[in-house]
């Protein structure tokens, strides 16, 4: 079964079509509304000034009332500032209260004026967030409007010069001003969440909670505009006093935002959690999209977290990582953030990057940075990281994309063992053209529509060492689909385990076949480390060869160094089941991974394997000649067998068996061929074995010259 290569790395991607197409209007077409809303209640404001002055009235009602509610609106301002917060999602009950107060006694325009001189005031205190404060001023403007609408709608059209008077207030005003208070709440409230909402298709998790918070806004509408009303005619004097009571509904509003903010915290790190950072992505994605830029999203996953708390405990384990966290915090580029994902998986937003190679640099400043050593009750630890680079626009169009994308560019990194990998569309196997092969692969397996090709092992002295089985899909509309590319969907995919056992048992089934016909020829089969690390692995293999009749010794099976990186230990233990059935193993593509030699000895190994990458340069490089005789020598001196893969012309045949090479394998002895191919060409060389069409001819010239003359072959 061939194994699949790393695919070759680019720089330069084209989109996803990860985000619908409803997502991307919704992205073109909402962002407008902001701008929409800022114009209407432009256009509102201008037109009932005009009006009001038109008609000789005062703006603002004048006296010791127009000078009690400028006080009570500086105090609340004052407060305001000294939050050192922001109006977010209508945090503020005191404004909007004093506003509605305004409009039940002096009409739209006063109370627009109150809104106002809180959120520009505010908003001017918080220059980073004016543009906010000017869409905040806007829905008021509309919310205020609406609610006068509902006060029309009741006969009333109050103003400076003819405030509302009722002749008391009692039972028989409260549906004016349940009206006008739903009214301004329903349509400011609901004009913020939509125009300044990330565009995920629903309302984030602040929110969500702070629903619950807006009706106690109203409630507070309800209850304390009519009574700052009711003072503004009978004692206007006493309106700062109600200070008091709207600051204390402020700081309510604000623990019970905070306590929803703390939903969105890792409650041991401190950092933010998942939830947070999607929606944080959704709006640095909003700002880049506005002004052409690039974001990128960072997964980071600690690599052999869990032997930390298996050794340590998990309070040790909780200690690292808030070293971690700290760690992360001090590593971030200008402008980033982090938030922790769950256990040892981190994530960092670039809410803006230059280019695809600034965000892959700074994801290795970051993974460089948690690689230091790290100091726990005197024990020095190193943690190395993987990391997973995904960028706006080039991968995803979306948050939850984004995350998608870095997700698979990790677990890549992770395989790999390079650290940092950016997302490649070729190495994703959840990108629709792939899950497509994916589900024609399963079929295929299931249809027996997988074939296995076998390429001969032989020795120097032509003596038939052994076959490997390759696994050949012929997909019915794409043709011949290369083994590298289904692989890796296997791999990925979870499909692994699925078609090791459909080649096993189709491998084992063609060895009987061969043995009922005299050809004892031990066949191998190549297995992945999912293949080891899984349960009850050696158990089948012995299962499967007892039901084929197939004694041990004729199936080998290869594995390569990567089984030896996530759990050493299993991997051993499943080995040594193996072998001890009578399974013998071999260790393919040795070279290229990165085992210790200390694992190398503790694996139970029979045979070593070089890369054909070492064999093929072996005659010009005297690099790659050096590699493969330390290889052979350092087999050789723990009693392993060395095949060489790869071969293809007699100079490397010839180097290899001076060095003392066991056996070879490519296209020199033989390709891989069909099950009956492979027949025909086992019998053809018989017991006279393999040789090489070299030394075929030079054995015919001798022969013939050893002829007397004129005699003539039948």
């Amino acid at each position: 079964m061939a194994r699949a290569q790393p695919a070759v790395r680019g720089i330069g991607m084209k989109p996803t079509d990860s985000a619908a197409p409803a997502s991307r209007l919704r992205r073109l077409v909402v962002p407008a509304l902001p701008a929409t809303i800022v114009t209407v209640a432009g256009l509102a404001l201008a037109t009932g000034v005009i009006v009001t002055l038109g008609e000789g009235d005062a703006l603002f009602p004048g006296r010791s009332v127009g000078w009690s509610l400028a006080i009570l609106t500086g105090i609340i301002v004052g407060h305001l500032v000294a939050l050192g917060r922001d109006r977010w999602w209508g945090g503020t009950g005191s404004g909007a209260a004093l506003a509605l107060a305004v409009l039940l006694l002096y009409g739209w325009v006063p109370a627009v004026l109150v809104s106002l001189s809180v959120v520009v005031l505010v908003g001017a205190a918080r220059r980073h967030r004016w543009r906010q404060a000017v869409v905040h001023g806007a829905v008021d403007i509309l919310g205020l409007g609406t609610a006068a609408l509902g006060l029309a709608a009741f006969g009333v059209a109050s103003s400076v010069r003819h405030p509302w008077a009722p002749s008391s207030w009692n039972l028989a005003v409260l549906p004016e001003v349940v009206v006008t208070a739903a009214g301004y709440l329903l349509v400011s409230r609901g004009l913020l969440w939509v125009s300044l909402t990330p565009r995920t298709g629903q309302l984030p998790a602040i929110p969500r909670t702070a629903v619950v918070r807006q009706a106690l806004v109203g409630i507070a509408l309800l209850g304390i505009s009519p009574l700052i009303a009711v003072c503004a005619i009978h004692a206007p004097l006493l309106l700062p006093l109600f200070a008091v009571p709207l600051i204390a509904l402020d700081s309510t509003l604000w623990i019970a935002r905070a306590r929803a903010e703390e939903q969105l915290r890792d409650p041991l790190t401190g950092l933010p959690n998942r939830q947070w950072l999607l929606e944080r992505t959704w709006t640095a994605l909003d700002d880049a999209e506005r002004v052409g830029a690039r974001s990128a999203l960072v997964l980071i996953d600690l690599d052999r977290f869990r032997s930390v708390n298996d050794t340590l405990g998990h309070l040790a384990g909780d200690r690292l990582l808030l070293q971690i966290a700290d760690r992360l915090r001090h590593a971030l580029p200008r402008g980033a953030e982090a938030a922790r994902l769950g256990g040892d998986e981190f994530a960092v937003l670039l809410p803006t990057t230059d280019s695809l190679t600034s965000s892959q640099r700074a994801a290795r400043h970051l993974v460089a940075a948690l690689g230091s050593p790290l100091d726990l009750d005197g024990l020095t630890l190193v943690l190395e990281a993987s990391a997973g680079v995904a960028v706006f626009p080039d991968h995803a169009l979306d948050a939850e994309g984004l995350l998608r994308r870095a997700d698979v560019a990790m677990y890549q990194a992770k395989r790999d063992r390079s650290g940092v990998e950016l997302y490649e569309a070729k190495r994703d196997g959840n990108t629709p053209d792939r899950l497509g092969l994916l589900g024609d692969l399963r079929r295929a397996l299931d249809a027996g529509d997988v074939e296995l090709h076998y390429q001969p092992k032989v020795g120097f002295d032509g003596h038939v060492a052994g076959l490997e089985a390759l696994v050949r899909w012929v997909h019915p509309d794409r043709g011949r689909v290369p083994p590298d590319e289904f692989i890796a969907i296997a791999e990925s995919s979870g499909l692994m385990p699925r078609l090791t056992e459909y080649v096993l048992e189709t491998a084992l089934a063609q060895v009987a076949r061969w043995r009922a016909m005299g050809l004892e020829v031990p066949v191998a089969v190549n297995v992945s480390p999912r293949d080891v690390h899984s349960p009850g692995f050696a158990g089948a293999v012995a299962a499967r060869l007892a039901r084929h009749r197939v004694p041990p010794g004729a199936l080998q099976l290869e594995i390569t160094e990567h089984v030896l990186l996530e759990d050493p230990q299993r991997a051993a233990d499943t080995l040594a089941g193996l072998t001890a059935h009578g399974v013998k193993m071999s260790l393919d593509d040795f070279g290229t991974g990165y085992s210790s030699l200390v694992h190398l000895r503790r694996l139970p190994v029979s045979e070593l394997k070089i890369d054909r990458s070492f064999v093929a340069r072996l005659a010009v490089d005297t690099e790659d000649a050096e590699i493969v005789r330390c290889t052979l020598d350092l087999a050789h001196s723990l009693g392993l067998l060395v095949v060489a893969e790869g071969v293809e012309d007699d100079e490397t045949w010839e180097r290899l068996r001076d060095l003392g090479c066991d056996a070879v394998q490519g296209w020199l002895v033989a390709a891989a061929m069909p099950p009956d191919e492979t027949t025909a060409w086992l019998r053809a060389r018989g017991e006279r074995g393999w040789q090489r069409e070299s030394e075929t001819a030079a054995l015919a010239a001798e022969k013939a010259a050893e002829r007397p003359s004129g005699q003539v072959l039948n």
